[in-house]
């Protein structure tokens, strides 16, 4: 997204709040009009001092009590001004946060699979912040810059129009600097927001699986990958930085040019007698003021464009292609059999690398299949694709003869009940994360669905029981035990179909074969896909499907696929073999 569209983009966010610009404005164009009047009762103090025993005392003390009351309300319009350049801000970035979060609800899962978390996350909280920084900059110092300007334009017009010109020659000169330096800034923002971005990931990546990377010595390769990201970043950073503090000090020499050009002016018209002593006095502090906002306005110009550079990161997420919308007139999937169609499926996650091609399979109510093949083959691919996380390529997959296409996901996924290998748990206590999938179950339920999976063992042994608040993905718990938990939450909501993916990987062997058991008495009447490596856990599976390189090449039971001494066969000698 380029710069103007960005803009454009960040105009429509606060056309929204047009009301706190509008006070905004009105408060930076009182400020401004008090601090110009400012020096013109300093001038006409200055008049009143004419010489030695020739002052105006009551005119002095009367002009400096306006001074003070012009004083007052400079800072309480500031102070207004503020207060809603900081609502309209920070009510912009939660407009803009709350549109991104929404955006990565719907967003696609190859998306999420296709872009680090760290990366993403980077975009939400550290570029926002960063734009945030940069527009409140932009409220609260370009407004009253450019009526400053403008302001200190029209008093000294008033005063002297040949003065004026001096400075009204020189100030294109200032926004010629300014504004090529601008464009150089915002392509160094942008890659700064970047690399930023990608050593988010890393850290994120880095500390997440820090066990990984302790157990395989890998902190010095990690180290040398974080102190390359971290060099172009010190690079492009600097770069960024260096071009960025050019502004002001380029517009401070022009600015320096423009005030010793008012003065010597100034001095020769007054030696004239064209001008006071206190106008002169006034002309050269409006010179000052008009000056001032440029350094101001470059400033505020950088941060803008580093805020600019970062609103383009978040909108480029918040316009992000989302998953396909459900039809209007989707159906809802209700008294399900669990009769599940494959037609003719053609999938791949890269379009230049086929992976399944034309799957077909037939599952009839409370059928158990289980897939297995080594690893690639396809066999989460087709889960993925059953839960309507990735839509096929070409064919069709339909429950109960609807296409799961023209239902909406919500009940698709309320009818599958799924324990994969990776464990998902979320911040709260242990009943929390098993009442996820029916949050109106009972104590007993609970307690019940918990000995089913036997959980309720190690659950009772912990501090507060069903209580125990445990942190985001676990805490403390072992893998085995978050999987329990994991078990538990399906068997208390039981749905008509089944999806266990290595659903007892982490367990240990006593255990799994308890719950394999319960599995059992969990599957009767109910379609099951079970994905497994260990061939032992699917002996008793009705339909066995062997797949590789996206193909079914076998099917059958065990004791059918076992006889025909074809590649299940192998897979089973090979792990079973003495």
């Amino acid at each position: 997204m380029g710069q103007k569209e960005t803009f454009g983009r960040v105009l429509r966010y606060i056309r929204k709040y047009w009301l706190y610009l509008a006070v905004s404005i009105v408060m930076a164009s009182v400020t401004v009009a008090l601090t110009l009047y400012f020096p013109i009762l300093t001038g006409r103090v200055i008049d009143l001092v004419i010489g030695p025993g020739r002052v105006d005392f009551p005119g002095v003390f009367a002009i400096l009590r306006q001074m003070a009351v012009v004083a007052v309300l400079t800072g309480a319009a500031q102070w207004v001004m503020n207060i809603c350049n900081n609502r309209m801000t920070y009510r912009i970035v939660e407009d803009i946060r709350n549109e991104a979060f929404r955006r990565i609800e719907i967003l696609p899962l190859k998306y999420i699979d296709g872009h680090s978390y760290g990366e993403v996350v980077s975009r939400v909280i550290a570029d926002v912040d960063q734009f945030a920084d940069g527009l409140l900059m932009g409220f609260t110092q370009f407004f009253t810059g450019v009526i400053t300007i403008l302001g200190t334009l029209g008093f000294m017009l008033s005063i002297n129009v040949a003065v004026t010109g001096v400075v009204v020659l020189v100030t294109p000169l200032s926004f010629f600097v300014a504004g090529f330096i601008a464009k150089k800034t915002f392509t160094m923002f942008h890659l700064q927001s970047e690399t930023r971005g990608e050593q988010t990931a890393l850290i994120e990546e880095m500390v997440g699986n820090q066990k990984v990377v302790q157990a395989f010595s890998h902190e010095d390769e990690a180290l040398s990958q974080f102190d390359e990201i971290n060099e172009r970043l010190q690079d492009c950073s600097l770069r960024a930085i260096f071009f960025s503090s050019l502004t002001n000090p380029s517009t401070r020499f022009v600015n320096n040019l423009v005030y010793a050009g008012v003065a010597v002016a100034g001095a020769l018209f007054s030696i004239r007698g064209g001008i006071s002593v206190g106008q002169l006095s006034c002309f050269l502090s409006y010179a000052n003021q008009y000056t001032k906002p440029f350094n101001e306005i470059s400033g505020v110009v950088t941060e803008l464009q580093n805020a600019l550079a970062c609103a383009a990161r978040i909108f480029a997420l918040i316009e992000e292609e989302p998953q396909v919308p459900e039809p209007e007139n989707a159906a809802v999937l209700r008294d399900v059999e669990g009769r599940v169609e494959l037609s003719h499926v053609n999938f791949s996650y890269v379009p230049e690398k086929k992976l399944i091609t034309d799957f077909n399979l037939a599952v009839e109510p409370g059928q158990r299949v289980a897939i297995v093949g080594p690893t690639g083959c396809g066999k989460t691919t087709v889960i993925n694709l059953l839960m309507r996380f990735y839509d096929v390529d070409q064919g069709k997959i339909c429950v109960d003869g609807a296409d799961i296409r023209e239902v909406t996901r919500k009940s698709l996924r309320e009818n599958y009940g799924m324990v994969l290998q990776e464990t998902w748990l979320k911040a709260g206590t242990i009943r929390d994360n098993i009442v996820m999938g029916r949050p109106d179950a009972t104590e007993e339920e609970v307690i019940a669905a918990a000995k089913a999976s036997h959980a309720h063992s190690f659950i009772k042994r912990l501090s507060r029981g069903y209580d125990t608040v445990i942190g985001e993905d676990g805490g403390s718990l072992s893998q085995g035990q978050k999987q329990l938990l994991c078990i538990t939450r399906v068997m208390l909501c039981l749905p008509p179909m089944l999806i266990l993916d290595e659903a007892t990987s982490s367990i240990d062997t006593r255990t799994e074969i308890r719950i394999q058991k319960a599995f059992a008495t969990m599957m009767k009447g109910r379609t099951s896909f079970i994905v497994a490596h260990r061939l032992s856990t699917i002996r008793e599976a009705d339909v066995i499907l062997v797949m590789k390189d996206g193909n079914i090449i076998e099917q059958g039971n065990h004791g059918t696929l076992l006889e025909k001494k074809g590649f299940y066969a192998k897979l089973y000698e090979s792990q079973f073999a003495s």
